[in-house]
């Protein structure tokens, strides 16, 4: 139909044309009408297929777009692993660093000060961020400009100008009432944080005011040579330092031996597991996933080790830096591992490394150049196990202070003779020298002077068995100390001799024998010595003429902060004394978490007893039983403490000659519970059970500021 109305316009209008110009055809017309059609579809297509390539160019552009954000987004994600990686890498090359310079951190440090333990004082109050008052909003930040011109005077700006305005106002108001709050819990904040700085502030200077009377007494018992002062000021220089790294023990204790001018260190290092075992980390971008890259055994070993080396060379060096008084001759260390035993699987104490040095030595190593492996056993001639890791130990040193001393008997002979502890030292060398002549050796003494620590020179003339022996003489009447047995081994091998022998009128300790197993060193104390001068009819005797055999009374061995012993019997006396204000005996059984199951692990002066009589305590006498074998294996340590009257408000400043005597299978120890002003309770002692040694006893003296409360609430004990 349409094209026959398009047929019928074209005659229409043709037909003027038609008349006047009759040469004209219709079909032409009609021919270019339809052509022109054609066209109009044709653009009508071609804008059509336009339209569509440019959607589909659209569409590849939008995944295009949209693949280059995921690359991007891929490519952020594992940059962002790969830095992670790198990161984390950084972190064990940083603890390596760190590992790799204990010993330069302890040397550059500073040294211990007796006052307030070598620590600062009371820092000075900082606020902080709460120091910075709020910023106040200021009216004219809010003020908006009036319309000028020619728009000053249209009645629409103008009533916009107003209602800006209004809500400018309202803004204003706002934030300075936020800001005026804010301000207010600023100051409330501040007045709390400075109440609370002020109350530990006094408490502190309180602490440290006790710290200084304290630290002035030690001093003025180390003037006075007192052997516990010592051990106590020694114990605290190897305690004070905390900038050791993660994972450090660092806990010390220390034995003196004042006739030996020795002190012996016993310090706990660190586990094999503070060495990483890492050694980088590293993402894989095909799997997208991190692999740790495990560092190599041997390299792990040899850091371990060096990292024990350092911590002892270290410890030894804090000591030495501190003896300012000259005090010291020499020090001997053993670092020791808390660990479970491979064999037993046990935890107990394994010694991996023992070390002792003398004064002069030590002097002259320059720490900050040191192969810290190479100083420790070649100019030190100390010991490390080879396998530290797997649970290789190495021989102690001895301590210098034995935990019962061995008595020394009171002997005659015949009641004759002379007393060798009155003999002059040079009639006592020839007795020896004469003594071992007669065995069928040939002997000579030394000058007084120059004998480079031998008194009397022996030759054993057997050809097969014989050789030269160098014999020391020392008329004691205490224990010989282990220091003389290492320095007669030392004298033996500067003389090329191939034996020792060390007499004495005293006695040895169980630290001395043991040095002397399986050396080629005898040792001969006062029983022996008679033996022999009877048996090759020479005169001698230890004591007055008329001396029968006794055996005298143990005395009592005064025990520093943190010094343990072996208990040799299965109960344990407890015994408190002082003067001054009045103080009362406390015991607590504690489990494994060093906390008391039940209220009736809290025998005081209103509990008496615990555990059927295993634990008991007369208040009135202040004395108190510990029996060991009747305690059930769910109690671990009983505490032993001493606390003031909760009614008054003394501490153990108040005390008079304070003393906490302790004795047990025949040996006695007396504990001196430090003068603290800042202490009304203080744990003085404990007996635990130790893993390989049974019951063991250890001095404490830690204290509590709010009394009996303080020292039962932290012992779990519930206070109402």
């Amino acid at each position: 139909m349409e094209d026959w109305i398009f047929f019928r316009t074209v005659l229409d209008v043709g037909g003027a044309g038609v008349a006047r110009r009759r040469g004209s055809g219709v079909w032409s017309v009609l021919a270019e009408a339809q052509r022109e059609q054609h066209r109009r579809a044709e653009a009508q297509r071609r804008a059509a297929e336009a339209r569509q390539r440019e959607g589909e160019r659209a569409r590849r552009e939008a995944q295009r777009a949209a693949a280059r954000g995921e690359r991007e987004a891929l490519k952020a994600y594992q940059q962002g692993r790969e830095s992670d990686a790198v990161r984390r890498s950084a972190e064990l090359d940083d603890r390596v660093a760190e590992l790799r310079g204990v010993l330069a951190a302890g040397l550059a440090g500073p040294g211990f000060s007796l006052v307030a333990g070598g620590r600062p004082a009371v820092p000075p109050f900082d606020p902080g961020p709460l120091g910075v008052p709020v910023p106040m909003p200021d009216q004219n930040w809010y003020l908006v400009p009036p319309p000028a011109g020619p728009q000053a005077y249209h009645p629409g700006a103008r009533r916009q100008w107003e209602e800006q305005s209004a809500q400018a106002r309202a803004r204003f108001e706002h934030d300075w009432q936020a800001a005026w709050a804010a301000e207010q819990q600023r100051q409330h904040q501040l007045a709390d944080y400075r109440a609370q700085y002020d109350a530990w502030a006094v408490e502190r200077h309180r602490l440290l005011a006790g710290q200084a009377a304290q630290a002035g007494r030690l001093a003025a018992r180390l003037r006075a040579g007192e052997a516990a002062a010592v051990a106590e000021y020694f114990e605290a220089v190897v305690d004070w330092r905390e900038d050791w790294p993660d994972g450090f023990p660092a806990d010390g204790e220390a034995v003196w031996d004042a006739a030996a001018r020795r002190l012996v260190v016993r310090w706990e290092l660190p586990p094999y597991e503070v060495v990483p075992a890492l050694s980088r980390y590293r993402y894989v971008r095909s799997d997208d996933r991190e692999d740790e890259v495990a560092r190599p055994v041997g390299q792990r070993r040899e850091l371990y080790r060096e990292v024990l080396a350092q911590c002892a060379l270290r410890v030894l060096a804090e000591v030495f830096r501190a003896d300012t008084g000259g005090l010291l001759a020499s020090v001997g260390l053993n670092g020791v591992v808390v660990a479970t035993d491979p064999a037993t699987g046990q935890e107990g104490e394994r010694c991996l490394l023992a070390v002792e040095v003398g004064r002069d030595v030590f002097a002259g190593l320059a720490l900050d150049r040191v192969d810290p492996l190479e100083c420790l056993a070649g100019a030190l001639g100390g010991r490390i196990a080879a396998r530290p890791e797997k649970g290789g130990t190495v021989a102690e040193v001895p301590a210098s202070v034995e935990p019962a001393p061995v008595p020394v008997p009171v002997l005659a002979v015949d009641g004759e003779g002379p007393d060798l502890f009155e003999m002059d030292p040079l009639e006592f060398e020839e007795l020896i020298a004469e003594l071992f002549r007669r065995r069928g050796l040939h002997t000579s003494t030394t000058a007084r002077s120059g004998d480079e620590g031998v008194d009397v020179l022996a030759e054993d003339p057997d050809p097969i068995t014989g050789g030269r022996i160098v014999i020391q003489a020392k008329r004691y009447r205490k224990t010989v100390p282990p220091s003389a047995v290492r320095d007669l081994e030392s004298t033996m091998r500067r003389q090329g001799a191939n034996r020792g022998i060390l007499v004495t009128t005293a006695g040895f300790g169980p630290g001395s024998r043991k040095h002397a197993e399986g050396q080629p060193l005898t040792l001969v104390d006062g029983p022996m010595l008679l033996a022999l001068l009877r048996e090759h009819g020479l005169p001698g005797r230890l004591g007055p003429a008329a001396a029968v055999p006794v055996r005298p009374a143990v005395s009592a061995v005064e025990l520093a902060p943190g010094q343990n012993l072996v208990l040799p019997g299965g109960e344990v006396r407890v015994r408190f004394r002082s003067g001054g204000a009045a103080a009362d005996l406390t015991l607590l059984l504690l489990d494994a978490g060093g906390r008391v199951r039940h209220d009736r692990d809290f025998v005081f002066y209103h509990q008496p007893a615990a555990e059927d009589g295993a634990v008991t305590l007369r208040p009135d006498e202040r004395t108190a039983t510990v029996r060991t074998a009747r305690l059930p294996d769910a109690v671990r340590r009983v505490a032993i403490a001493v606390n003031l009257d909760a009614d008054g408000d003394g501490t153990c400043a108040d005390l008079v000659d304070p003393a906490v005597e302790l004795d047990s299978g025949g040996g006695r120890w007396l504990f001196r519970p430090p003068a603290d002003p800042a202490v009304s309770a203080m744990l003085v002692a404990e007996v635990y059970r130790h893993p390989a040694d049974g019951w063991k006893l250890r001095a404490v003296g830690q204290g509590w500021s709010d009394g009996l409360a303080g020292l039962a609430r932290a012992h779990g004990v519930d206070v109402a």
